[in-house]
């Protein structure tokens, strides 16, 4: 008989400590805890036409690969015509370099088309947002360095933000 309330007692207790842990564990869940505002924001680029600078210009076939990448950048469709793009920064970095591909094409399964080069330097800043998002990282201080060849594509690069905090502002503008 001994025995047997024992056991008794021993499983009630232990029904007692797993359902003390459970409304715990719960208890430490707060409504923030879905992360709904915590990406690192993306480098948004504008292109326009370099004869009328107030007039927007697609880029036809465009590919943009980060500088030592193999693949095109996944933030926006590789090889499209596109007036506009976003792309990332590296947040742990103080540059990211980008190769901007017009007229993109594979011929042999070598990447063909007229390439030009852009360095964006930055400094990164870590912003907390909240315990579910944790930090994210903002780019403060931007400027952009064309490395120039004798058939750039590109004519000229305005950055028209140097804060990239805001995914829904234009912060680089490109002139072809």
């Amino acid at each position: 008989m001994l025995r047997t309330g024992f056991s008794l007692f021993f499983r009630i207790g232990s029904l007692t400590l797993v359902c003390s842990l459970c409304a715990l564990a719960l208890s430490g869940c707060e409504k923030d805890d879905i992360c709904v505002d915590g990406d690192t924001p993306l480098l948004i680029i504008k292109f326009f036409d370099d004869e009328n600078p107030d007039n927007s210009k697609n880029v036809d076939q465009l590919r943009v690969l980060g500088l030592g990448q193999e693949d095109a950048v996944d933030t926006f469709a590789d090889r499209t015509t596109l007036d506009s793009i976003a792309i990332p920064l590296q947040p742990g970095e103080t540059q990211t370099t980008f190769i901007f591909i017009l007229d993109s094409e594979d011929e042999e399964e070598l990447e063909i088309g007229n390439r030009d080069t852009i360095r964006f330097d930055y400094n990164t800043r870590e912003v907390f947002i909240s315990r579910a998002c944790g930090f994210v990282a903002q780019y403060e201080d931007l400027e952009s360095e064309l490395q120039v060849g004798s058939e750039n594509w590109i004519r000229n690069i305005e950055v028209n933000n140097a804060f990239v905090q805001n995914p829904d502002t234009t912060h680089v503008s490109i002139f072809h």
